[in-house]
């Protein structure tokens, strides 16, 4: 009873309270335009550079998950290929499937391996040493430069996912500084005085948080798929590293 009872009450003076509010401060637009008109030149640079960081980490995003999954259906359909080419001998045709599959990130590397066992693997005799060690070379050489392919943008996106949040602090900075400035001009402390830096540091601090988030989830979860394909790219290596031995060894017998 006593619980309705207060609540009961309290609900009797909101419409007080909302009227001395818009007595005291003037009504304040909450909605997109009003927020702009209200926010000084500082906070509009801020939020404009705060929208370039978002379109710019939104190309990122959905230009990464492009690309990787174009890697990856590539991929599934590269390996059993060339696996079944090169268990029957024929490089010609490994070489020929992986050039089909040019955004695979597989295929890139095991056609330089293949290009470059290929230079001497059809000269007469055992295959020497040096010819296996250039195709170790060859691969790791290509493993860098796909990795690098493979994390383009990405430290921009690091970038952005660690530096909007201060980029929207500096907004709210600068609208507190206006509200303060508000007071001082107006010789009040009403709400209408801050309503306008408060607006302004809302804004920007809720949009630098807006832009940051999604940044830093995105970029975690594209690292994690970079260091996967590493993993499958390392593994291919040496499997293909193995497969060259067997055929020196079978050169020699």
């Amino acid at each position: 009873m006593f619980a309705a009872n207060f609540a009961g009450a309290i609900l009797s003076h909101v419409p007080r309270v909302a009227a001395w509010i818009v007595q005291e401060g003037g009504a304040v637009g909450w909605d997109p335009i009003s927020l702009w008109k209200q926010m000084g030149i500082i906070a509009k640079i801020v939020v404009v550079i705060l929208f370039i960081m978002s379109g710019w980490s939104i190309g990122v995003m959905i230009d990464r998950a492009m690309a990787y999954n174009a890697a990856r259906k590539q991929s599934r359909a590269f390996a059993p290929a060339v696996a079944g080419a090169l268990r029957d001998g024929r490089i010609d045709e490994a070489i020929k499937v992986a050039e089909r599959n040019k955004k695979s990130h597989l295929a890139k590397v095991v056609t330089a391996g293949l290009m470059e066992f290929k230079a001497n693997q059809d000269s007469p005799g055992a295959i020497p040493g040096e010819t296996i060690e250039a195709s170790k070379r060859a691969l790791e050489r290509t493993e860098a430069i796909v990795h690098a392919e493979l994390k383009r943008g990405l430290g921009g996106l690091a970038t952005i996912g660690s530096t909007a949040p201060f980029v929207g602090l500096f907004g709210t900075v600068m609208g507190i500084l206006n509200a303060f400035k508000g007071i001082s001009e107006q010789k009040a402390t009403g709400l209408g005085a801050v309503a306008g830096g408060i607006s302004e540091a809302l804004v920007t601090t809720a949009f630098g948080l807006l832009v940051a988030i999604p940044a830093v989830m995105m970029f975690n979860y594209l690292t994690g798929r970079v260091e996967a394909f590493d993993v499958e790219m390392d593994n291919s290596s040496s499997e293909l590293i193995d497969y060259f031995l067997k055929r020196r060894d079978v050169r020699r017998s």
